[in-house]
């Protein structure tokens, strides 16, 4: 595939940290590729699913005759609902459908290797797997690392990608990279918004995106059934003044028997539950334990400013950025935050 730069297209950008030597592999490597190959890490949100989408269509329409595939490793495979707004899915299949030694894979917003869950396995013996992400616990597992933790999203280092492969960006592909942006940004209000972000979004915005809709889907809709739940969590919310060295934690559970009392809601649903619970202001940290249909604890934790949770979550055997980060825990939920407080209090 041989391309040239459309005018209208920044090659230039925040991406800072990633040598153009891995720019220029991973680009030869798209370019002589028969077949493409895309993953994001299980349980996917917006910036995971939304930059590999936006680069599977953005691939697939300047390479019609070329099959474009993508998938993420969970099993049952089910969208998350709140991502079902997001354009492209015609290019999912089941990670069943992934090839044992895929010639050329990219992986989009995994921090390590088991975060693709079934499809480590066909990552791990890739021909060249190339790694788009921007988590500061990567552990550089491919072969061509397109890593910048200073990024604000993986959809920043998505974009700058279909900018070097020289392809235009069309409204959906411009809607899946702003789901993520905004996602990873926290709606623009994290230190990680540069002016350069600002400035991709402006330009994902002239391709006619909406805005509002985008908003609407990630983060104001909810079934009835969502109130119920958050209720429960929000009820039995505890505040830890002591942890973190004196700077706090509040945390709280969402449990298989909300999820249940609540009308059945997915896992998904109870997402946006540390948004709130985040904003108690004598704890610098907040974390949701939410239980998954397996009993395994899925747990999410943020910070406001002062304590890296991505370090603690990392040595619990999760990880993430020193903002928003997550773990899981087989155990009590007692255990888990025991777990927690102990990684807090080194930091």
């Amino acid at each position: 595939m041989t391309m040239t730069t459309s005018p209208n297209l920044m090659t230039t950008s925040s991406v800072t940290a990633i040598a153009e030597a891995d720019w220029a592999r991973a680009v030869k490597s798209i370019d002589g590729a028969e077949r493409i190959w895309l993953a994001c890490h299980i349980r996917p949100d917006a910036d995971a699913l939304g930059s590999m989408l936006a680069f599977g269509m953005a691939l697939a329409s300047a390479r019609p005759g070329t099959p474009v595939v993508a998938s993420f490793g969970d099993e049952p495979f089910e969208l998350p609902g709140i991502l079902r707004f997001l354009p492209g899915q015609s290019l999912l299949r089941p990670p069943a459908r992934y090839p044992a030694r895929p010639d050329v894979m990219l992986s989009f917003d995994a921090a390590s290797i088991d975060r693709l869950g079934l499809l480590a396995a066909p990552a791990a013996a890739a021909g060249e797997l190339i790694v788009l992400d921007h988590h500061a616990s990567n552990t550089g597992f491919g072969s061509v690392s397109l890593v910048d933790p200073a990024a604000a999203a993986t959809a920043v280092i998505a974009a700058e990608l279909i900018d070097r492969l020289g392809i235009a960006v069309t409204r959906d592909v411009a809607l899946g990279l702003y789901a993520g942006l905004v996602t990873d940004t926290g709606s623009f209000k994290y230190a990680a918004t540069t002016p350069q972000v600002h400035e991709l979004a402006a330009r994902l915005l002239a391709t006619g995106i909406d805005p509002g809709i985008v908003a609407r889907e990630l983060y104001d809709r909810a079934p009835f059934g969502y109130l119920r739940l958050l209720s429960a969590a929000l009820g039995r919310a505890t505040l830890e003044p002591a942890a973190a060295g004196g700077l706090g934690l509040v945390w709280t559970t969402v449990t298989r028997a909300d999820r249940a009392a609540a009308g059945g809601l997915p896992l998904d649903a109870a997402e946006s539950v540390i948004d709130v619970v985040r904003k108690t202001d004598e704890a610098e940290v907040a974390a949701v334990l939410k239980e998954a249909d397996d009993g395994v604890w899925q747990v999410s934790a943020r910070s406001k400013s002062a304590v890296d949770v991505g370090a603690a979550c990392t040595a619990l055997g999760g990880g993430g950025h020193a903002r928003a980060a997550g773990f899981s825990f087989a155990g009590r939920e007692g255990e888990a935050v025991a777990a927690l407080l102990r990684e807090l209090d080194q930091r």
